[in-house]
């Protein structure tokens, strides 16, 4: 009966937007027995994405409205469902797994939890690059844009965030993984930002703390010193930044391997090198996460269709031989998250 109630479960999160897929070696399956109790099991699966309150579950459910708030609300903090507010009031909804309940497991990891992740992001992947709509785009830094003209809000890092009322800061789950597994990244950890409702998430579940716009700004400064990548959700309006690096981030590290990594990123600048300006000094090809430039007969350049548009060559140039190009077709991010999500599930084809 157990075995049952996750491979159900296991269909019921793969209708979520971003999807779930099985696997041959059942691994999907044995992360959610590791999450969820069978009573948890159950429980998730009568939640809709619309948030609703504990009484109104239960209600619904005809179930001990007590009972079931304290079960939601466990269900919640361990990260195994989304809560939101309403004033005073806290509301439940499902959680697809990516973004969502892996994200929300950073202050519970274990080696064991950490090695299934890892056997499984590949099939993940796999899923993902089957829509069009992706959930992460790559803006440049704020740095690399400072000669730029005209660029759209949603491509500024800094009026990003000064958008946002409620921001919240945590560890980086990749880089966390990473050293669980016994291979420490040097760089900063607790460079991921949340912003609204999955701000408060976060602030409640205690995996992350409350920052202010100036504090922020200084993380973000942080993570360019060190050479991180910023990916936002695929929306104008943000819900979170990921200040990524090639070594951890399971994403990145996939497309780096890829002939023309930029194919499979949304990202609406790419690096242009002055020939005439350039010195050689190789400091570009150091900061490059993509493997992107390659020295020439007389100076570096940029390779056809490696360059996803992180900024990171243009803000360690000496020189200012680098600049930051807006490309020639343009994509414009939904609205919001929730805009995004609904593409990708629209695609999915998922009721």
């Amino acid at each position: 009966m157990s075995e049952d109630v996750y491979a159900r479960l296991r269909e019921f999160m793969d209708l979520l937007p971003t999807g779930y897929p099985s696997t041959p070696t059942g691994v999907e399956l044995r992360i959610l027995e590791k999450l969820y109790t069978p009573e948890h099991a159950e429980l998730a699966m009568q939640l809709t994405q619309d948030p609703e309150e504990a009484s109104a579950v239960a209600a619904r459910l005809g179930k001990p409205g007590s009972e079931l708030a304290t079960m939601l609300e466990d269900m919640a903090m361990k990260g195994l469902i989304f809560r939101t507010r309403d004033g005073d009031k806290r509301l439940y909804r499902s959680s697809q797994f990516l973004p969502g309940v892996y994200e929300f497991q950073v202050g519970r990891m274990d080696k064991e939890f950490c090695e299934m992740i890892n056997e499984y992001l590949p099939y993940l992947g796999m899923s993902f690059a089957q829509v069009k709509t992706q959930q992460q785009r790559v803006i440049p830094l704020e740095s690399a844009l400072i000669d730029v003209p005209a660029v759209a809000t949603y491509s500024r890092i800094r009026d990003l965030v000064k958008e946002q009322e409620l921001i919240a800061v945590g560890d980086c789950i990749c880089r966390k993984e990473a050293e669980v597994l016994g291979h420490k990244c040097d760089n900063p950890r607790d460079l991921c930002f949340a912003f609204g409702e999955y701000a408060r998430f976060m602030l409640d579940n205690q995996i992350g703390r409350q920052i202010e716009h100036d504090e922020t700004f200084r993380l973000l400064d942080a993570a360019e010193t060190a050479g991180l990548i910023l990916r936002p959700t695929n929306s104008a309006r943000v819900d979170a930044v990921c200040c990524c690096c090639t070594c951890c981030c399971g994403g990145l590290k996939a497309i780096k391997l890829m002939p023309r990594p930029s194919t499979f990123v949304v990202s609406n600048y790419q690096a242009v090198i002055d020939a005439d300006s350039c010195t050689n000094c190789n400091l570009c090809v150091e900061r490059c996460g993509m493997a992107a430039i390659e020295e020439t007969a007389s100076a570096y350049g940029v390779i056809d269709g490696r360059c996803i548009g992180c900024g990171l060559c243009v803000a360690g140039c000496p020189t200012s031989a680098i600049t930051m190009v807006e490309k020639p077709s343009v994509e414009v991010p939904p609205k919001d998250f929730k805009d995004t999500l609904e593409q990708i599930r629209l695609e999915r084809g998922v009721a």
